[in-house]
């Protein structure tokens, strides 16, 4: 099974539970094969959890939904060693973090430490506890949530966090014709329970050895890293991208071109995912300490279509 017909199999089988939303299930497909996480940036109720569900069935994965409050420990989410009495021994018992994909929900209601945990398992694709390391699942796929409408009782994450999440994606609400199908859907019972699996997680594994072997020619990267470089130096932008987000737009690029059915990587390939990957990389000059993401996003776009496209 090439990567193109296994992608539009699964964005297939999540369109039977998330109406209208094509284009950000494709992307959210992309950021899982590309080995990166998401961060959903929307208001409650738009499907994001339903999202998450739908994918792990999808892939015949596992499937934990961590809520972050202010009194979550670290421990709740990678684990704890506790003392078995008919033993006599320390038993390490698995925390949610040890999943195919792990829903953070609102993830910047809890403390920076409690974050920190997560977004070191996501990096590190590990958790250590009390001196030993133990490897996550694999695939291991996070998809994190907050609320852009609420900021009392929330602890914003840094831009050093952030920038660990490969995309940043908003939903949004749906239009006249899918928020009609929603109600036409779920009349009898939700579609997510009756949701086959049209995969399993060998199968994503081996596609995402495959996205890697994607080409990128000189003059495409010639053209991400002159992206990257006008988020630098534009007097618009307090902040560029940094190097990881250099990286993060060509691994998204070479994901994006291998779904889209190719083996090289098109200047439209890397268009389609610059904003996703690097809006929220960047500060605007306007900026204050909030992130404002639709205008870093019309941001990107002015760069990325002030870039002469490459031709051959």
């Amino acid at each position: 099974m090439n990567v193109q017909t296994l992608t539009d199999g699964i964005i297939e089988n999540i369109e039977k539970v998330i109406y209208g939303k094509k284009h950000q299930v494709k992307l959210v497909v992309t950021a899982l094969l590309a080995g990166g996480h998401i961060l959903l940036d929307d208001i409650p109720g738009t499907g994001k959890t339903s999202l998450a569900k739908a994918l792990a069935k999808s892939i015949n994965g596992e499937v934990k939904r961590i809520q972050f409050t202010p009194d979550l420990l670290p421990s709740d989410i990678t684990g704890i060693n506790y003392f078995d009495q008919k033993t006599c021994n320390f038993i390490f018992r698995r925390g949610p973090v040890f999943s195919n994909i792990v829903i953070a929900d609102e993830i910047n209601r809890t403390t920076p430490r409690t974050q920190s945990a997560l977004l070191e398992a996501m990096e590190e694709r590990q958790v250590t506890v009390d001196g030993v390391s133990y490897q996550l699942d694999d695939p291991f796929f996070v998809i994190a949530t907050e609320n852009p409408i609420e900021s009392q009782g929330t602890f914003p994450l840094p831009e050093a966090q952030i920038d660990r999440f490969l995309m940043k994606l908003t939903l949004g609400y749906p239009d006249f014709t899918s928020e009609k199908a929603i109600l036409a859907g779920h009349a009898v019972e939700s579609p997510l329970m009756t949701l086959p699996s049209v995969c399993n997680k060998e199968d994503i594994a081996s596609a995402q050895r495959e996205v890697r072997s994607v080409h990128v020619s000189d003059r495409v990267s010639d053209y991400i890293v002159k992206i990257i470089t006008a988020t630098r130096e534009s007097d618009r932008i307090r902040l560029g991208v940094s190097p990881r987000g250099t990286l993060a737009l060509m691994r998204a690029s070479q994901t994006y071109a291998a779904v889209s059915g190719r083996d090289f990587v098109l200047p439209d390939d890397v268009k389609s995912v610059a904003a996703p990957v690097l809006a929220h990389r960047i500060i605007t000059a306007s900026q204050s300490s909030l992130r404002i993401t639709e205008a870093s996003e019309n941001i990107i776009d002015y760069i990325v279509d002030s870039i002469p496209v490459p031709v051959e």
